[in-house]
């Protein structure tokens, strides 16, 4: 037996699911033999949730550092097209573009042209002298004072800079309105919301870093990725801008209006920018994405193509940020995203470019697995203990939406039910 089912029982599914756009454009690929029917558990958990009319459609992938594990591609690209998924369909990663962009920073690290606990504003001086945000005066302007202490690569890394993003952070929220409405060129774009090192936040750290990257490389972003991850990993999708041809591949956006309906969404204007920023705006494919992490799951390394030394990867691994509490955010939009808290009552901590969860999850991830995600929903993981590591993909707003997200955890949990002995 090959693939998580025979021929004649494909053939048997393909004719049963084929009007209602539920046929998978490539098979799963089979897990260790013993797990066969492990597999199928999780092709039937991904046709139920499109069957459900609970996602339009999804890729999910999973692999070792070795080989590819699974893969799955069910349901339609959008809402009343004829386009099913397949495993080279197009998603906005959005925020998932943040692991390529610490991978760069890391990398510069390792070159001797980055260092992580010197001042960022040595490398870019719009980061020299940052400003705390304290408060509100009783007119509603803003009150400001110099940071204590120095910004580094390794708190942007972290989150822990102290910027924080406007659709989880009401006091920056208000801020942005306030100098947007006063057009005050005083105040700073964005100032931190407390010092440096002290708490956790995420926002906009990693667009910092990109920056760092583009002036210590002598590059700009995408074609830093070209040259030094996306191209020697043979991510051939992944990038900033996307071609008419790779647009009919793209998978539609839909967004969950009341009832819990999902509504298609026009794509986004084909555009030619001149500039990017590695915090967010990336377009990519599931098979190029876990090429990404079958390299750290590699410790660096894939078919002969280095990106990162084995000690690096290790060290982005490693908590960075102590007993401070990471991952949990409330929203300001809830439009764009549900409030975030992705592993309730569990221990989240940051290394350098991953979320990390510091307990095991029942039935799922263990201890010191990494992850992170996309405003659309999408989502990685990857499990250094058991050297797996999956990705899926879906394209919904609001962000952490309830039914993307279980389809997730059933997806995760059947993957780490079928690698685990037993």
């Amino acid at each position: 037996m090959t693939g998580t089912i025979t021929r004649r029982d494909a053939l048997l599914r393909t004719a049963a699911l084929a009007s209602a756009g539920l046929v998978p454009a490539v098979p799963a690929l089979a897990l260790p033999s013993r797990k066969s029917t492990r597999s199928g558990d999780i092709d039937r958990s991904l046709h139920a949730a499109v069957a459900g009319h609970e996602i339009p459609g999804v890729v999910a992938m999973a692999a070792n550092h070795q080989s590819v594990l699974y893969e799955g591609a069910v349901g339609l690209r959008g809402a009343g097209s004829e386009a099913r998924m397949s495993a080279d369909t197009i998603f906005r990663i959005a925020s998932m573009v943040k692991l390529l962009t610490s991978v760069a920073a890391m990398q510069l690290v390792e070159r001797g042209r980055l260092k992580l606990d010197e001042p960022a504003g040595n490398i870019d001086p719009m980061l020299a002298a940052p400003r705390v945000l304290t408060g509100f005066d009783s007119g509603g302007a803003p009150q400001l004072r110099e940071a204590h202490e120095h910004l580094t690569l390794r708190n942007l890394l972290t989150h822990t800079s102290g910027l924080s993003y406007p659709l989880w952070d009401a006091d920056v929220l208000r801020y942005v309105r306030f100098a947007r409405s006063t057009k005050n060129k005083d105040l700073p774009r964005m100032p931190l919301m407390f010092e440096p090192g002290a708490k956790w936040a995420y926002g906009g750290s990693i667009d910092r870093v990109s920056r760092m990257v583009e002036i210590a490389s002598g590059q700009r972003i995408d074609r830093y990725f070209q040259d030094n991850i996306t191209g020697p990993l043979g991510m051939n999708d992944t990038g900033f801008t996307i071609t008419e041809k790779q647009r009919a591949r793209q998978a539609r956006l839909h967004r969950r209006g009341a009832g819990g309906k999902l509504m298609p969404q026009p794509f986004e204007k084909l555009e030619t920018p001149t500039s990017f920023s590695g915090g967010g705006g990336i377009y990519s494919t599931a098979q190029d994405y876990l090429r990404l992490l079958q390299a750290l799951l590699n410790g660096g390394s894939l078919d002969g193509a280095r990106i990162l030394r084995a000690e690096t990867v290790a060290q982005m691994a490693v908590n960075q940020i102590g007993n401070l509490k990471a991952g949990v955010m409330k929203t300001t939009n809830p439009a764009l995203s549900n409030d975030v808290d992705f592993f309730p009552g569990t221990r989240l901590r940051w290394g350098l470019g991953h979320m990390i969860n510091a307990d095991a999850m029942p039935g799922g991830r263990r201890a010191g697995s990494l992850t992170w995600a996309g405003l659309y929903n999408t989502y990685y993981w990857i499990d250094p203990s058991t050297r797996v590591a999956g990705v899926i993909m879906m394209q919904i707003l609001p962000f952490a939406d309830r039914l993307a997200l279980k389809v997730y955890r059933e997806f995760e949990h059947g993957i780490c039910r079928a690698v685990r002995p037993g």
